[in-house]
């Protein structure tokens, strides 16, 4: 395996399949010339020309729009959304077409289309532009919405994701892009819809998503090194579709739970996780199930108060404490 960035991962797992399909090609905002915004185009234009990586006006309702109809005519075309907050331009395309196309016709038509996006506070950015909405889209049948935490997901789901023949909003977190980690070489995919247990444990199960998978494991090492403590940490790769028995078949194991998302806490892919674990392994829990996650404000700019606001290791590391204390653990 080699060691990349998330951003080389997905860099070339794009050019990957552009090599190998001639129907996959991207669109967007200065993904050309400029070579994107997070640099993840980087060279495709001079590789591949115009005709295969088209920049766009600034008008993601119409760019989003003309990919949902050349998916419906048999591309396979890859959007990049310069961050998340600017999907809401779109989410009448998203929505109400290319998530519900193959529904409303009966079937005769599919959309293998692709949404990359990314999202996440800590970048003083400001409250509009620091959103983690990617639960919106997993509210939506019809729509696939994938988070990958990891390089190696980042190839791998990417590659799933493009040969999938239904929508995928593929949301990426900003502060992920700089991350290293392991990758497999050559042609490589995920399963969509599959969550990861990356670190085995009996005491407790820490459920995340997305850049908390990383937040999620330091903690469970530090607790582990310090304390004894056994953390399994449950990556959930995917909110739609959610692989409930993964989640389910841990909680079981260990009897306790905690679910860390820098998300909001109201109405979040926690809420849902908990629910989950709530009807499909309640008779295991030894105590409540904790949940992380930011706190209900616009996001400041601030960076102290940006700080503040965002989950952080240490919430997380106190909320695994509490769901241990309140199971009488090791007394």
């Amino acid at each position: 395996m080699a060691e990349l960035t998330y951003r080389q991962a997905l860099h070339d797992s794009l050019r990957a399949e552009m090599l190998a399909d001639e129907s996959v090609f991207l669109i967007g905002e200065e993904i050309g010339l400029f070579e994107g915004s997070y640099k993840i185009t980087a060279g495709l234009l001079a590789e591949f020309g115009p005709r295969r990586v088209r920049d766009t006006p600034i008008s993601e309702e119409g760019f989003v729009g003309a990919a949902i109809g050349a998916a419906m005519l048999g591309l396979r075309p890859v959007v990049e959304i310069m961050t998340i907050n600017f999907s809401l331009l779109a989410i009448d395309q998203i929505v109400n077409h290319a998530a519900k196309a193959r529904a409303m016709f009966g079937g005769q038509v599919s959309v293998p289309l692709v949404i990359r996006t990314p999202g996440g506070g800590g970048q003083q950015l400001g409250a509009s532009h620091s959103q983690n909405i990617e639960v919106w889209y997993a509210h939506s049948p019809g729509l696939k919405v994938v988070t990958p935490a990891t390089p190696a997901d980042a190839k791998g789901l990417l590659a799933a994701a493009i040969h999938d023949d239904d929508p995928v909003m593929f949301v990426e977190n900003l502060g992920l892009y700089n991350t290293k980690g392991e990758v497999p070489e050559g042609p490589y995919k995920t399963e969509i819809g599959r969550a990861a247990v990356i670190k085995e444990g009996t005491d407790i199960t820490v459920v995340a998503y997305s850049r908390a998978v990383l937040t999620a494991l330091e903690v469970a090492r530090r607790l582990e090194e310090e304390d004894g403590i056994s953390a399994e940490v449950v990556d959930l790769r995917s909110l739609r579709p959610l692989d409930r028995e993964t989640v389910c078949a841990s909680v079981r194991k260990t009897t306790r739970a905690v679910v860390a998302e820098d998300d909001w806490l109201s109405y979040g892919v926690g809420a849902e996780v908990v629910a989950t674990v709530q009807e499909g392994a309640f008779d295991y829990l030894d105590a409540p199930v904790r949940r992380v996650a930011a706190a209900e404000v616009p996001l400041p700019y601030s960076k102290p108060l940006e700080t503040a606001a965002m989950p952080s290791a240490a919430d997380l590391g106190r909320a695994i404490r509490r769901a241990l204390d309140e199971s009488a653990y090791r007394r």
